[in-house]
């Protein structure tokens, strides 16, 4: 998939209207590995658009502010051609006015989690005073492609911003676990080694050009995602880290999210990422980029420290940082610049 959402939307459009058309293809490199072509079949789309649309009460009319090339984009879209409305095309920066651009009478969007804290937070320091507001109008607000911190989530819904956090890839068809539950026909469990494995209608064809590679995620009809994750006893997903995203220091494996999630829980702690910085004893040192919260003291390490358990996970090192932190174009955490600054300081 290539070109501008109106070509993107057409090709939608007349895709979704042909009598049996090829599966699309969508380019991505995920967080980490080499770029993946994912082949994805019409019925995938459909299955997945549908049950979104059912899950959120109804189809509606979309707000596009995502590169229409990401499978969150495309899917944007593909509701969009789905539900016979016209997409509205803007930016998370110029939110408000896409918003009073809608005329339907369900309005949605869709946000990775970096948008929705720098709209919020943008609000807070009066930059962008109708960020708050112009989120509050939707029906719903999409938010996935990382993780969402539950303070950020409670912050905007004081708000009243209806937040939905979404989990999937694009061998998913993008998101297909909202708010921790499956969408209707998709199938969710944990392997034994803790891997989040993701089954139904919704599930992608194959890497193009690759069957080793798929054969390595599809197995008996279950996709392999690589994220790690629990399910509780109410059926909720909660996704805990990456197989392939671990810090070894002193023979000692730490996840990453993990750490950050429990970091976050500290009102000085607006944004974190945690990574890796070389040490010669430790092989690696498990060290916490902080994007302090504006008007809150620095606390003391121990007292961060003390909210990471095991304490075997707890950072040495905590670096601050008055900038914004590094993202990947998906909004994720780019670990290898977080890494890089890390190194740097």
């Amino acid at each position: 998939m290539s070109g501008t959402a109106a070509e993107v939307l057409a090709l939608l459009r007349d895709w979704d209207a042909a009598d049996d058309p090829q599966p699309l293809v969508v380019a991505t490199s995920g967080s980490t590995g080499r770029p993946k072509r994912v082949v994805l079949s019409r019925a995938a789309l459909r299955a997945s658009a549908d049950a979104t649309h059912a899950r959120l009460g109804g189809p509606g009319q979309w707000v596009l502010t995502v590169p229409p090339t990401w499978v969150a984009g495309l899917q944007v879209l593909y509701r969009s051609a789905r539900a016979g409305t016209q997409p509205v095309v803007g930016t998370a920066a110029d939110l408000p006015a896409a918003l009073a651009a809608t005329t339907g009478p369900r309005r949605y969007t869709s946000l990775v989690p970096t948008q929705l804290v720098r709209l919020l937070h943008d609000t807070a320091d009066t930059r962008d005073p109708g960020g708050a507001a112009a989120l509050a109008g939707f029906d719903a607000v999409l938010v996935g492609g990382g993780p969402l911190r539950p303070e950020v989530r409670a912050e905007a819904e004081r708000a009243g911003v209806r937040v939905v956090q979404t989990y999937g890839t694009s061998e998913t068809c993008g998101g297909c676990v909202y708010d921790g539950v499956p969408l209707d026909g998709v199938g969710l469990k944990v392997g034994a080694d803790g891997q989040v494995m993701v089954a139904g209608p919704v599930l992608f064809e194959g890497y193009e050009g690759e069957p080793e590679r798929t054969a390595t995620v599809l197995r008996d009809g279950w996709f392999a995602t690589a994220d790690l994750g629990e399910i509780d006893d109410d059926g909720r997903l909660r996704v805990t880290g990456r197989l392939d995203d671990v810090v070894i220091s002193g023979g000692v494996k730490v996840p990453p999210l993990a750490v950050e999630q429990m970091l976050a829980q500290h009102p000085w702690v607006l944004e974190v990422g945690v990574v890796g910085t070389p040490d010669v004893e430790w092989g690696e040192r498990v060290t916490a980029v902080v994007r302090a919260a504006p008007g809150v003291a620095r606390p003391e390490p121990a007292a961060l420290r003390d909210l990471v358990v095991p304490r075997s996970w707890a950072p040495w090192g905590f670096i601050e940082v008055a900038e914004p932190l590094p993202a990947l174009p998906n909004g994720k955490p780019d670990r290898r610049a977080l890494a890089q600054l890390a190194r740097g300081r």
